[in-house]
């Protein structure tokens, strides 16, 4: 009886914190974000505080969950989000990674998918911190660079999508991409949750029988020196960077699965 009770609760408290994410994010981009819009001029500034204004509500929605009862949570290595002008590659193994990700940095660029950016829940939001959305192809890539140039931390998930269960990582090539022609160092982070939930596929209410732990390992950076070797003045040709972009993301792809034995450059 205790078993099933407990079982409800957590779906229960799975469609509220769903509801409340949605209901926060309308808030945030009908009513706060309008407003800073209007009080603050200064375009950095005003992206800044609205990255803060994100960071919070996130938080707050991590400790939501956390207080009913779904979750529990460790970070390792936080210290290391305390920098600007970070490139940030995670694993993707749960709905909820980016919202744990972007609650520990007051300064977290995002790329998102152009869905997520006309989302009438998300679409403020996404737009008064300048996140970058991935529909605008050409100038992707250089959006990025320029993004952890002056100071953010760029949060992408590799994967492009959540990751399958029992399937190999496969990683999309974008960004390697960007760590290659922005000659830009890689702070990487592993993302784990046990039981797995929320993952690709899965339906909100396919909740585990007790609440998972998830923990943020915050890695030492990966240097991008060396995928460059050879390559004159950093600046290399159309091949010399497509090749070290695919050795980058081989790397990455059993960096993150956990096989450093093939994680060699």
């Amino acid at each position: 009886m205790l078993d099933r009770l407990g079982h409800a609760w957590r779906v229960f408290g799975t469609g509220l914190s769903f509801l409340a994410f949605g209901v926060g994010g309308l808030f945030l981009g009908v009513v706060v974000l309008p407003v800073m819009l209007l009080l603050v001029r200064d375009e950095d500034r005003r992206r800044r505080w609205s990255r803060r204004v994100v960071q919070a509500s996130f938080s707050a929605h991590v400790e939501l969950m956390r207080s009913l009862g779904l979750m529990t949570y460790e970070v390792r290595g936080r210290e290391r989000l305390r920098r600007d002008g970070l490139l940030v590659l995670a694993n993707h193994p749960t709905l909820i990674d980016v919202v744990l990700l972007v609650s520990l940095l007051p300064n977290a660029d995002c790329v998102v998918k152009s869905a997520v950016a006309r989302n009438p829940f998300m679409r403020g939001p996404v737009r008064a911190a300048g996140y970058v959305a991935n529909d605008d192809g050409a100038g992707l890539v250089e959006d990025c660079i320029a993004a952890v140039r002056a100071g953010g931390a760029l949060v992408i998930f590799p994967e492009g999508t959540r990751t399958t269960p029992g399937q190999p990582l496969k990683l999309q090539r974008g960004a390697a991409n960007i760590a290659v022609r922005g000659a830009l160092d890689i702070t990487p982070v592993r993302i784990s949750c046990s039981p797995l939930t929320l993952g690709k596929g899965e339906k909100w209410y396919r909740v585990p029988p007790v609440r998972f732990h998830m923990v943020i390992d915050v890695q030492e950076d990966l240097p991008i020196a060396p995928f460059l070797n050879g390559m004159e003045g950093g600046d290399p040709s159309a091949g010399g960077e497509a090749l070290a972009a695919r050795r980058l993301t081989e790397h990455l792809a059993n960096y993150f699965a956990g096989d450093p034995s093939r994680a060699g450059t």
